[in-house]
Formats: structure tokens, C-alpha cells, sequence
């Protein structure tokens, strides 16, 4: 992808009473979006903003021994592609690939982003065995050291952890500097020479409908100016009909793939069969007009194999013929209806989990201990020998003061690893014996992530 220059770094940097603030560095355990001080950037922009006030003003230091220090031309380069992401997981190859930059480099860029508060952690990349690596998914975050220089006055916010309410005065320079330098240049046209003369004409002509010049860009500290009544809308004018979004007709290829693909899905023992031999096979039936429901039908019409070697083959000797015999859709629809009343339905309805829905584990391990969690489940219950009861008050809930500290502590370490414990506890007990019993500190933590529409639950470990 083509790299724009971010603009000159100036050899005299403005007075310390002016920009600067003093230096922070935001620790491991403060970059996650459970623990972060900083608050959620409303747009790409308004997060280019910050990474450009980093860049030009702030004396941030990396503490690691290798790499850079400060932040560079480089930084602002990796910055502007990461702002532009829908979904924010930008993947070191693909930061690699688009830049032009080694993987060391990268890395190296990333941590200082984080470090300093501009990228907070929502899930942290994995790799496992036999399904490949997962690239982590980050939060473009604003810290607070950020606010404080520009002059910016914040609240809470249900969405964003805090929003902008206002802005000081004298630092609208700074703002407008910080604006511009976050915005997306825009590449002129060129025009041949008779266009030119006829903009030239008739740019002079004042135009019978104001032009209002507008931007779908978002700042930090929101629009500076309001503008004036006279290029306010009247409110009658009715905006044109939308369109309708058109949807792809597909091809006799194409419907023969859809089926092909619906049944890897819905039929276990088809999980692991490619899709272009699946759309060979049922190519028949799928040119006729067959729907998934009416395929597993008529394949389960036959009693159950025990156990399939080959699906492809399985499949094609059940389908054979098939579409010849049912060439009408009241036979199918007949069909249908007598296996969904049939017992191999009922018992396809009630398999194993795995069998359903998720596919088992490709690890032996893991099956194993799958397989041990059914079983103890479906063990009966037996009470411990040291279970006693426990007296319970006029309002239905339990005395806490009958609970040991170490039963106590032993419940806020379950609810810290499970927050759906203490969301439960909210509404059955109400949020007085929630926090008597949690500690309010948690319940605050659990009702922040519940307001950004996500919880991450992360390893915890006993002190």
C-alpha cells in the first residue's frame, strides 16, 4: 500500500509551559481494557489526534533495551494503517506486508503504542496446535496524559469509558494543529486546459442553493464553530427513496457449492470432506432444486451406517437415483416430514455436543478430559462431609456474617475468574449484598465491562 510522509519533526519544539506534560508509561498489567486509566477513541481520526500529539510534543520513553525510544516516522506510519481498520487486529504479517518493515520493527513499534496508552489490550493473540495463530484484537485508547495537555474535559460515558464534554480556550491552536495533521489528504484532480477555463467562468456565478462544505471526519474536542442559522436545513426536503441492496443470483455452480457447503455443516460425518467433491456429487440434486433438509432426508431414509470410511462414497451411493424418484417438491416435502418423525431424527436431535453443533477436539488430550467432565457431571451428586447449612434471614438470602474469611476469599476468587457470578448475585440478591459480599471494587469492574458490551475473563492466579 502506498506510505504517505507525516510532516517534518521541527528542530525547536515549543515551550515546556505550552505542551508538555510529564512523561508516562502505562505497565503491563494497565494495558488491558479491564485496567486501562485511558478512555475509548470515538473514530480513527480523533485516535490519529493523540498519536500525533505523542509523536510531535511528548517526552515518552520506551523502557525496553532494544529499539526505539521515542516515537518516529515509523510510529505515525504504522498509526495511520492501524486507524483505518474496521476491526482493530492488526496482524504483525500484515503490518509487515503493508509498511514494507521487518518483523522485529514492527513489534518493537506496537509495544510503544501500548506502552504508552494508545493501544489497550481486548484479546491477547494464541497459537494452537493444528488450527494456527489468532492475531490479538486491540481498543484504540486515548490516555488521560493526552486530555490533560489539550486543554479537554471528559465524563463518563456508557460506551466510550469517558467522552469529551468541552475543551479550554487557549489550547484551540493545538487542537486545529492536531486536527489537521490527523486528516486524511486529499489528492486534486487534474483537468486539462479547457476545464480549467470553464471553472474559472463559472466559479464567479453564485449558485442558487447554498454550498456547505461538510466532512464525515470526527475531532477530538468536536466542531469549534457553529454554523450559521441561514445554512440550516428548512426541514421539508425529503430525502430521495434508498436503495434496496441487491443480492447476488447465483449460478448453477455456484447453488451446487451453497449445497455442498450446507450439508459439511449440518451432517457430522461429512465434516472433513472438501467441498468442490460434495458439489461434484450432489450436482443432480442440486440442479433440480434440493434443499439441505430434503437431502438429509432422503440419505437417512436407509438404516444408519455404523460407522462412514469414506463420506463422499457414502454419499454418493445414498443420492443415486434420488433425484428421479423424487421429482416433484410434494414428494420431497412428503419426505421430509416422515423422517423428521422418524426415529434417527430424534436421535441426530439428541447426539453428543460435538457431534452437533462444535466439532470434537483434534487433541487427544483434550477429548480426554472432555470426556472426564461429562462423566463427573453425570455422576450423582454426593455432600461433602464438612457441608453444613446455613440459616437463612426474613429477606430470603444468607447471613454473611455465617461465612468463614476463608470461604469468603474463596468466593471473590471464583467471581473475579467468572464474572457471570457476580451479575447473578446482582439480580437475585440485589447490589447491597453484591458488594458486601464481592467487594464493591469488583462489582465495579464487572459493571464497566458490562457497559462496553464485552467481557474478557483472564487467567488469574493466586497471590
Amino acid at each position: 500500500m502506498p506510505t504517505t510522509v507525516a510532516p517534518p519533526r521541527p528542530a525547536p519544539l515549543p515551550p515546556a509551559a505550552e505542551h508538555d506534560v510529564a512523561g508516562h508509561r502505562v505497565p503491563s498489567a494497565g494495558q488491558w481494557m479491564s485496567t486501562t486509566g485511558g478512555r475509548i477513541a470515538p473514530s480513527g481520526e480523533a485516535w490519529l489526534e493523540a498519536v500525533y500529539w505523542f509523536y510531535k510534543y511528548s517526552p515518552f520513553a520506551s523502557s525496553g533495551s532494544h529499539g526505539p525510544k521515542k516515537f518516529g516516522i515509523t510510529t505515525w506510519r504504522m498509526a495511520k494503517a492501524i486507524a483505518h481498520l474496521t476491526e482493530c487486529r492488526p496482524s504483525v504479517g500484515n503490518l509487515v506486508q503493508w509498511l514494507k518493515l521487518s518483523e522485529r520493527t514492527v513489534k518493537y513499534h506496537l509495544a510503544m503504542l501500548r506502552e504508552s496508552g494508545l493501544l489497550t489490550y481486548r484479546a491477547r493473540g494464541t497459537r494452537v496446535a493444528g488450527c494456527g495463530g489468532r492475531a490479538s484484537e486491540f481498543e484504540r485508547t486515548i490516555p488521560q496524559a493526552f486530555d490533560d495537555a489539550a486543554g479537554l474535559r471528559t465524563g463518563p460515558s456508557d460506551t466510550l469509558i469517558r467522552s469529551v464534554r468541552g475543551f479550554a480556550q487557549d489550547k484551540i491552536p493545538l487542537l486545529k494543529e492536531l486536527h489537521a495533521a490527523a486528516r486524511p489528504s486529499r489528492r486534486k484532480k487534474r483537468t486539462k486546459g479547457a476545464n480549467r477555463r470553464t471553472l474559472k467562468a463559472t466559479s464567479g456565478t453564485p449558485s442558487c442553493t447554498p454550498m456547505v462544505g461538510s466532512t464525515s471526519s470526527s475531532s477530538t474536542a468536536g466542531d469549534l464553530n457553529s454554523p450559521s442559522e441561514s445554512k440550516l436545513a428548512s426541514g421539508q426536503h425529503k430525502s430521495p427513496a434508498p436503495k434496496k441492496p441487491t443480492r447476488r443470483k447465483l449460478n448453477t455452480t455456484g447453488r451446487r457449492y451453497q449445497l455442498a457447503a450446507e450439508l459439511i455443516q449440518q451432517v457430522g460425518w461429512l465434516h472433513r470432506a472438501a467441498v468442490p467433491r460434495i458439489a461434484w456429487i450432489v450436482r443432480h440434486v442440486a440442479d433440480a432444486g434440493w434443499s439441505t433438509a430434503e437431502v438429509i432426508a432422503v440419505v437417512g431414509l436407509a438404516a444408519p451406517a455404523r460407522r462412514v470410511h469414506r463420506p463422499s462414497g457414502f454419499l454418493a451411493s445414498r443420492l443415486k437415483g434420488a433425484h428421479l424418484l423424487y421429482d416433484t417438491p410434494a414428494k420431497r416435502t412428503a419426505i421430509v416430514d416422515h423422517w423428521r418423525d422418524s426415529r434417527p431424527a430424534e436421535h441426530d436431535r439428541h447426539a453428543e455436543w460435538w457431534q452437533d453443533d462444535c466439532r470434537r477436539p483434534a487433541s487427544r488430550a483434550v477429548a480426554r478430559e472432555v470426556d472426564a467432565a461429562f462423566a463427573q457431571l453425570q455422576q450423582p451428586a454426593t455432600p461433602a462431609a464438612d457441608e453444613r447449612e446455613l440459616a437463612v434471614g426474613d429477606d430470603g438470602l444468607v447471613a454473611l456474617e455465617q461465612l468463614t474469611r476463608d470461604e469468603v476469599i474463596e468466593l471473590r476468587a471464583a467471581a473475579l475468574k467468572d464474572p457471570a457470578l457476580v451479575r447473578a448475585t446482582l439480580t437475585a440478591c440485589g447490589e447491597t449484598y453484591t458488594r458486601r459480599l464481592y467487594s464493591s471494587a469488583l462489582v465495579d469492574q464487572v459493571q464497566r465491562l458490562a457497559r462496553l458490551g464485552r467481557t474478557v475473563v483472564h487467567s488469574w492466579r493466586p497471590a
